[in-house]
């Protein structure tokens, strides 16, 4: 997929979807940060402590496996 078709593809997402990716990437995005600073942090122990902290207001989870939705691939 060539760039552009990526970012026309984020831009037609509803935004609770770009809500929830955004949500979703934290643990992983730190992970990578500490990691490039060279103070690598478990990402099981970042996303165990995301999992405890609030979503932010608009925040709708992942539906269930079981209902049809359109692959971000």
């Amino acid at each position: 997929m060539h760039w552009t078709q990526a970012i026309a593809r984020w831009r037609r997402l509803p935004a609770e979807t770009k809500l929830r990716l955004r949500w979703e990437a934290i643990p992983a995005d730190v992970a990578q940060s500490m990691a490039f600073e060279g103070e690598p942090v478990d990402l099981k122990t970042l996303q165990s402590l995301h999992a405890q902290i609030t979503p932010p207001d608009g925040f709708k989870p992942r539906e269930a496996p079981s209902a049809i939705s359109t692959p971000l691939t």
